[in-house]
């Protein structure tokens, strides 16, 4: 069921979404050489408990998972694509890290992501990082009141193609509100001018994921974390954003 959410509703999204962007600035600033990926997941429990919000991630366990999830972030490094488990492993020089956090405050959720690459970059890491940005801001322009569902994955996977990149298939977006997920998905590829119209008061979390390679993944033994089949590096960046009037609203940001 897809919910419709009203003005006094997305402003409060837009509380928990304030939440998610701080943690995200602070994450990325602690993200240097020599420091845990469990202790980039400390950095996130801190603000966001600060905040007087809870993680979003932190024991979530959908039907698909063996178990609970174990951190307030996802840190996914070089060929991890998404829904890595923040470990002891200490981030070395020129690793590609995604961030994914969420937050609720109030009962509302937040979600984004973001890639960067901590110290050294290898000029084509930082092309692939731009690739997915541009893809995310291609979904969120064409996530205008009156569209389709379709026009927002028809966006991001023309995008990402254009680029050359891979792509997770069976990947993508979600609706989001109350619950972290909710209908509808949002496809990173799709046809334009299919799929449910889009309408005013409709949030969605908007997530491109791209690789360097192929589109085939893995997934790790941990049970969550899925990687590039072929090892290449992967980038992952997201936005919850809200369809209005006025067109597209990003909430997760300060």
């Amino acid at each position: 069921m897809v919910e419709i959410k009203t003005e006094a509703e997305l402003a409060l999204m837009r509380e928990a979404g304030r939440v998610v962007a701080q943690t995200l600035d602070a994450v990325k600033e602690a993200a240097t050489i020599g420091v845990s990926l469990r202790e980039l997941d400390e950095v996130a429990a801190q603000v966001i408990s600060a905040a007087g919000a809870k993680p979003s991630f932190l024991h979530y366990q959908p039907r698909s998972a063996p178990t609970p999830y174990p951190g307030v972030i996802c840190a996914s490094v070089n060929d991890v694509v998404v829904h890595g488990i923040p470990t002891a492993y200490r981030i070395q020089d020129g690793d590609l890290v995604s961030i994914d956090t969420g937050a609720i405050l109030d009962g509302w959720n937040g979600d984004a992501a973001i890639s960067f690459v901590v110290g050294t970059a290898d000029p084509a890491d930082l092309a692939l990082i731009e690739a997915t940005e541009r893809a995310l801001a291609a979904g969120i322009a064409a996530a205008q009141p009156g569209a389709k569902l379709g026009d927002i994955s028809y966006a991001i996977g023309t995008s990402g193609r254009a680029s050359g990149y891979g792509m997770l298939e069976d990947h993508g977006g979600h609706g989001i509100g109350r619950a972290m997920h909710e209908d509808p998905h949002l496809a990173n590829e799709g046809r334009a001018g299919r799929g449910m119209r889009l309408k005013p008061g409709l949030a969605l979390a908007i997530e491109p994921m791209l690789t360097r390679g192929g589109d085939a993944y893995r997934h790790a033994e941990d049970g969550w974390s899925l990687l590039t089949v072929d090892g290449s590096r992967a980038a992952h960046v997201e936005h919850t954003i809200a369809i209005t009037e006025d067109g597209p609203r990003v909430l997760t940001v300060r």
